[in-house]
């Protein structure tokens, strides 16, 4: 039997609709939507474990100082500038005393005047203690010759008056030089207090550091308390670094630590936690760390920028699992995790982490548990999945990761 040359034609037809039929199921089934989701996977292991916590912060200085006066006035000299490096007791700026030089003056004469004051008191009572011993010695005599009827009781009266009146004049001299020694400790402290202000007008090095700003410039005009230079020690620089409240347990004084500066990012500095602060920040759940720096390297600025990597102690036994698993599925945290080649989410609960992308998990999973690591698309527990040593991205397709 012959078969006609339109019929042969049309079978070809049919037969290359079949075949490209079923070349678009095979690719749609391997590599379209319809295809299994490439996903790599990853076993709980159980082992020792070292969590690490990271956090921002800046250089700052430990002992800073700000130089002013302590009270209003003008700004007469500035004699070293940003940079310089200062010595203690060292002049650095003088503001303008105005009449305290004068005020001096006249409280040394004052000084001078209570000085003169206290040496007359002194001779006036010892006049007057002169003359009362010689009116005790008239009376005494007095006394003897009246016993004897020499003289008359009027004139023992007489006597009796004028050592009265000797002590009395002697009470005064005693009280007139004690005033004149009041005066004198008066116009004294005066001074003191002038010349401590007046002190206070030269600005003195407290330390041997050096100059980080100079808020003031001769002839301008500052109040009470106002910074007109601030001075920092450089040997006391540190780390202040801000860190995650609900990873910060087991954070003490002691901990090693590793800083990252922005002008040094390739070469790390070692650290060490001086001091955890009492206070945190409740806006941004972060505590507030202090790392002193084993070795400064040279070139640093107050204010930097830094990433701070600090090692909390080891755990002897946990279950470990990357970081990348976690996901969030209906508020809840937890893993992919395949049972008989099927997905089921598995809520976890999470514990400390580590800067090479482990996690602990505390509560949820089991050592030898598989789970999904990263795949190609969102999952569901529906997802036909093919598990694959390293994920082969479709071109602009995205990761999906924690």
């Amino acid at each position: 039997m012959t078969v006609s040359a339109p019929l042969k034609r049309r079978f070809l037809l049919v037969g290359s609709v079949v075949l490209l039929v079923l070349l678009f199921l095979f690719v749609l089934l391997r590599t379209g939507p319809l295809a299994p989701v490439q996903v790599t996977v990853a076993e709980v292991r159980s082992g020792r474990f070292t969590p690490e916590l990271f956090g921002i912060g800046t250089l700052e200085a430990r002992r800073h100082w700000m130089l002013g006066p302590t009270s209003p006035g003008r700004v007469l000299t500035v004699k070293v500038d940003v940079g310089d490096r200062v010595q203690a007791g060292q002049l650095l700026a003088e503001m303008d005393p105005v009449d305290l030089d004068q005020r001096l003056q006249a409280l040394d004469a004052s000084i001078a005047r209570a000085s003169s004051a206290q040496a007359a008191a002194a001779a006036q009572q010892a006049d007057v203690q002169a003359r009362r011993e010689l009116a005790a010695a008239n009376l005494r005599r007095n006394q003897e010759l009246a016993q004897q009827n020499f003289i008359s009781a009027g004139a023992l009266e007489a006597r009796s008056q004028e050592l009265a009146s000797a002590a009395a004049a002697l009470e005064s001299a005693r009280a007139t030089a004690q005033a004149a020694a009041q005066d004198w400790l008066r116009a004294k402290a005066e001074r003191a207090a002038l010349q401590q202000q007046r002190a206070n007008a030269r600005l003195i090095a407290p330390a041997d550091a050096v100059v980080s700003a100079r808020e003031a410039e001769p002839g301008s005009t500052v109040v009470a308390g106002q910074a007109v230079l601030r001075l920092i020690d450089p040997a006391s620089l540190w780390a202040r670094v801000r860190l995650d409240q609900g990873r910060s347990a087991g954070l003490v004084s002691g901990l090693p630590a590793r800083l990252l500066l922005r002008s040094h990012p390739h070469e790390p500095v070692p650290a060490r936690v001086a001091r955890v602060e009492w206070l945190s920040d409740s806006v941004t759940e972060e505590r507030i760390a202090q790392l002193s720096l084993d070795q400064a390297p040279p070139g640093l600025s107050v204010g930097e920028m830094l990433e701070a990597s600090i090692g909390l102690p080891e755990i002897a036994d946990s279950l470990l699992l990357p970081a990348a698993s976690l996901q969030r599925q209906g508020g809840a945290t937890g893993v992919w995790r395949l049972q008989g080649g099927r997905l089921a989410f598995a809520p976890v609960q999470v514990g400390a982490t580590s800067l090479d992308g482990q996690v602990q998990i505390l509560a949820g999973l089991e050592s030898g548990d598989r789970v999904v690591v990263y795949s190609q698309q969102p999952l569901s527990a529906d997802s036909r999945i093919k598990v694959v040593d390293q994920l082969v991205r479709p071109a602009g397709a995205a990761r999906t990761g924690p």
